[in-house]
């Protein structure tokens, strides 16, 4: 089947938002707010939005546990991607997954680099892949990197990656 046939194909998809972030509230969270919207706004439903801490224990929890809810297709985190001491969210995302969207990272960095924030792109670290056929993507918590992945790279091909990770099960 084409990409084109795939992207025909388009259905609501049923999200978790998840804001990790020591510092970050409901009214604070610009990023996780406009994850919201974006995902609204594209018809795709958001189940839940939380915010949770940058703790390691924290975070593989409300994975595993939302890995296992058959209503949520795709979990998406902004946060904790950084390299400060406290930036845990890839390393435990990571550890988690089955399979890596490797190319994921890549674009997310690549675009950055040409459309947004130069050479202080090698520090950004975004990841997608799929765990219990649950799709994860892992985003940095600044607006614009939230707005530049969803534009380019999530909202685009976000069906075509769900119908993939379900058609085998």
């Amino acid at each position: 089947m084409s990409v084109q046939t795939h992207k025909r194909k388009q259905k609501p998809i049923n999200c978790l938002v998840i804001t990790i972030s020591d510092t970050r509230t409901f009214e604070t969270d610009k990023s996780g707010s406009l994850l919201v919207t974006l995902l609204e706004n594209a018809g795709h439903c958001v189940a839940d939005r939380i915010i949770i801490r940058d703790n390691k224990e924290e975070i593989n929890q409300i994975i595993e546990t939302s890995a296992k809810n058959e209503q949520i297709d795709v979990i998406l985190t902004t946060g904790g991607t950084g390299i400060a001491y406290r930036d845990v969210t890839i390393e435990v995302i990571q550890g988690k997954l089955e399979k890596e969207i490797t190319g994921f990272g890549e674009l997310f960095r690549m675009l950055s680099y040409t459309e947004d924030i130069g050479s202080a792109a090698l520090l950004s670290r975004a990841l997608a892949g799929v765990y219990n056929h649950t799709a994860i993507i892992a985003l940095p918590g600044s607006s614009g990197a939230v707005k530049l992945a969803m534009h380019k790279l999530v909202i685009p091909e976000l069906t075509h990656i769900v119908n993939e990770i379900k058609k085998d099960i």
